[in-house]
């Protein structure tokens, strides 16, 4: 039954806390304004039963109710994530909770090749034209490097992948493994701007054929390959090899193994780079008020996150040796940032390639993980190891190679 009293209650609590430019509409046409100025959210209730949502708040059953349609939610993506955060502050999980419910994830839903292959194919084959629409056009899906600040992000894009690269020294006629190769621009642009002979693998059959086609139309046949196939599959030694946004689906369980398969890969002399999320979360608990549970359950199904020294610590138990570690944070805000923008822009566009479920999930998630990167409540890390105990001479006395 309706709760007048409660409502009052709660709408009282929100206003002496905050000043959010919010308005919630009622079922029965009552509205009720939580600040003078004039709304950038309004969230419908439609009948009584959303009220739970509103009156108990995280980031995690705000996002459920807008994308299962128990909330009707209006407004720019990055306006809603903040009026969500700030309702969320009024209430939220203990700490302990939150761990032992990462704790229990991993328990009752281990990491195998048949999961590990459906999460990927859940996340990344809902369409090549999907991604298209907010994406630059080579379809980077990971932190871009604004050099300068004010690139666009195709630039930005591009300068990532060869800042990762030139960080890793790739050589004419080197060999170079990329895991999750995505849509093939970092093994493209190894094998046209640098000369190296590359192997691209991916689990994604959406990414598997536009890669392929895409090295086929730069004419690099010769020296590029795209596999459909799990990395604990592939064989042989590498010159060189990279891991842009791929590590996350591994399993913190998983990590020693994982660099020790890499390390298996690494040819003697040669370098890795490790590019991908971290939490900032030292017990490694999820994200803030439930957007960890959120992203779990919507967006990537059997994704953990580390902490950067469970990342180098699990790195030294695999058998390499970290030798430079430089912190994207920033450049990932303003990288989801945009792909926001793209998403709002192409919305129409973006609606016709999916069901309406999957564009309210995602049209939440690209700017609450902009809002995270931005308030530190994950990260970005870019680690160049080579194997342990190698000559120190194969080590660059500075890194001034990097930016040359």
């Amino acid at each position: 039954m309706f709760d007048q009293m409660k409502l009052s209650a709660w709408t009282s609590g929100i206003r002496s806390k905050f000043n959010l430019p919010l308005r919630v509409e009622l079922w029965n046409g009552a509205q009720v304004d939580l600040s003078p100025e004039q709304p950038r959210v309004k969230i419908r209730v439609p009948n009584p039963g959303g009220l739970r949502y509103l009156l108990a708040p995280s980031l995690g059953n705000l996002g459920e109710a807008y994308v299962e349609g128990a909330l009707e939610i209006e407004g720019r993506a990055a306006d809603m994530i903040q009026v969500g955060s700030a309702l969320a502050e009024t209430t939220g999980k203990p700490a302990r909770a939150s761990r032992v419910a990462s704790a229990a994830l991993r328990l009752v839903s281990p990491h195998t090749r048949e999961k590990d292959a459906e999460a990927i194919r859940y996340h990344y084959d809902v369409s090549n034209e999907f991604y298209s629409l907010f994406l630059d056009p080579a379809m980077v899906y990971s932190c871009a490097y604004f050099e300068n600040g004010d690139e666009d992000l195709a630039t930005a894009q591009q300068k990532k992948i060869d800042h990762i690269l030139t960080k890793i020294g790739v050589q004419p006629g080197q060999t170079l493994l990329d895991i999750g190769c995505g849509w093939g621009a970092l093994v493209i642009r190894a094998a046209s701007r640098f000369g190296a002979r590359c192997v691209g693998v991916t689990l994604s059959e959406r990414q598997y054929e536009l890669a392929r086609e895409r090295v086929a139309q730069a004419g690099l046949q010769d020296r590029v390959e795209i596999r459909l196939q799990d990395y604990r599959d592939v064989a042989g030694s590498f010159d060189r090899i990279t891991s842009v946004g791929m590590f996350e689906h591994v399993g913190v369980d998983n990590l020693p193994e994982y660099f020790r398969r890499i390390g298996k890969l690494l040819a003697p002399g040669g370098v890795v780079m490790n590019h991908g999320i971290t939490t900032t979360d030292v017990e490694q608990r999820n994200s803030p008020h439930g957007s960890g549970e959120f992203i779990d359950k919507y967006v990537f199904p059997h994704g953990e996150l580390a902490h950067l020294s469970t990342v180098i610590r699990t790195m030294q138990e695999g058998g390499l040796e970290v030798r430079d570690v430089e912190n994207l944070r920033r450049h990932y805000a303003r990288t989801c940032a945009l792909w926001t923008e793209n998403f709002e822009n192409n919305a129409d566009r973006i609606r016709a390639t999916c069901d309406p479920k999957t564009f309210r999930i995602w049209h939440v998630y690209l700017a609450g993980c902009a809002y995270g990167f931005a308030h530190d409540w994950i990260s970005l890390y870019q680690i160049v190891c080579g194997k342990a105990g190698e000559e120190p001479d194969l080590i660059p006395w500075s890194r001034r190679y990097m930016y040359r």
